[in-house]
């Protein structure tokens, strides 16, 4: 499998130059070549960062000093990509298919053999298809088959999500994460952003949002012994 070494990419795993089956490309996201189509449909589909860390992005220099950045060089546990549904021709923004979203690779670490799915944005027009499921299939294939298959050869891929984001707690559980807890009061949500949590009134009345973190994951004992990997296989190979 040949690697990138674009000098844009900085990250503790060795990453392909795109992740990509039939239906679907991941290719490592570039400010320069990627920020547009993202900063274009998160103004046009605002509710695809209700329930993430990041945003609502006054600008397009707003979305690249104040998120991206910090996914291409400054930390190299964080890697994003950006997401092509291959069954959708395009030529927008010069690319030869329909961008679909973002995802990422987070809190990753080689020594410990893990990393998290994360900042999954997924746009409205590809909810309901084949687009989720093989975005998070192509990456755990590459997180958790051995290096012999062409995979990473880690032992745990994480996925967190908001407790009240039922929909990303299903898409996990139908690609056989597992519950392994919930982290109460985990973050506080910053006010007049959009974002989803839960309201908590403070002795001097003021009223503050949080969230609890539902914690999941996939370990490679349940990928490569317990049938996980031919359940996903099962899953990415439905038409939606």
């Amino acid at each position: 499998m040949p690697h990138s070494t674009a000098d844009e990419v900085n990250f503790c795993l060795s990453i392909p130059v795109t992740l990509e089956n039939d239906r679907l490309q991941l290719v490592p996201l570039i400010t320069k070549k990627h920020a547009v189509p993202f900063y274009e449909n998160a103004l046009r589909y605002p509710e695809i960062l209700q329930y993430l860390p990041c945003g609502p992005f006054e600008s397009i220099e707003d979305l690249t000093t104040g998120f991206l950045d910090k996914f291409n060089g400054s930390d190299p546990a964080h890697i994003l990509f950006a997401i092509y549904d291959k069954t959708r021709p395009s030529t927008a923004y010069g690319a030869t298919h329909e961008f679909a979203g973002i995802v990422g690779m987070i809190n990753s670490s080689a020594e410990h053999l893990k990393t998290e799915i994360g900042y999954l944005a997924i746009l409205p027009p590809f909810h309901r298809t084949h687009v989720t499921s093989n975005v998070v299939g192509l990456l755990l294939h590459f997180c958790l088959d051995p290096p012999t298959l062409g995979g990473l050869g880690l032992r745990r891929v994480v996925w967190q999500a908001n407790s009240l984001n039922a929909p990303s707690i299903r898409a996990a559980e139908r690609m056989g994460f597992q519950h392994e807890g919930i982290l109460r009061w985990d973050r506080v949500v910053p006010p007049g952003t959009g974002k989803i949590g839960i309201s908590r009134v403070g002795k001097d009345g003021e009223q503050r949002i949080g969230r609890h973190t539902v914690i999941l994951g996939l370990c490679w004992e349940e990928w490569e012994l317990e049938g996980a990997r031919e359940m996903v296989d099962k899953v990415m190979a439905r038409a939606s």
